[in-house]
């Protein structure tokens, strides 16, 4: 059942990653976007917030660095299995997957230029792409909770 449920909602993310239209040939970053504060325990993240879904498809593509507190928030209008890949995205990065309330369901840590697909572990809202390490560094993990105005007390 489990491996149904797997195979089921690979599909479903690899059907989302197709409604929303992800760019095949990304040439240049997306302009800085606005950002929010998270804090993740004592350490505080500056979020770009990519809330519509140009803003998502578009995400880290052709990004060259990104300072070590900063991070983009991935916001979606309602809780539903959600799948990244790394197409055109040149750093490596890793993702948490986060419930409504900010506690992180999963994290994976994503190869540059790979198509391989990383999805949440049950729905969520949110996702946090930070540089690759940086949640494994911190002993940031499932069950976490991040606190922050886009997240529900």
């Amino acid at each position: 059942m489990h491996r149904v449920k797997s195979i089921l909602a690979a599909g479903l993310c690899a059907l989302q990653m197709f409604w929303h239209g992800a760019p095949a040939a990304q040439s240049a970053p997306q302009p800085r976007l606005p950002t929010v504060q998270i804090s993740a325990g004592m350490h505080n993240i500056v979020a770009e917030v990519a809330s519509t879904a140009a803003q998502r498809s578009t995400g880290m593509m052709m990004r060259t660095e990104m300072a070590a507190h900063e991070g983009m928030l991935f916001v979606f209008e309602q809780p539903s299995p959600q799948c990244f890949w790394m197409r055109n995205t040149l750093l490596p990065l890793s993702i948490a997957f986060i419930a409504d309330d900010g506690t992180i369901v999963n994290v994976a840590d994503m190869q540059p230029k790979s198509d391989d697909s990383h999805c949440s572990k049950q729905p969520v809202r949110y996702a946090l792409e930070m540089n690759q390490g940086w949640f494994a560094k911190r002993g940031i993990k499932a069950g976490f909770r991040l606190k922050g105005s886009p997240f529900k007390p």
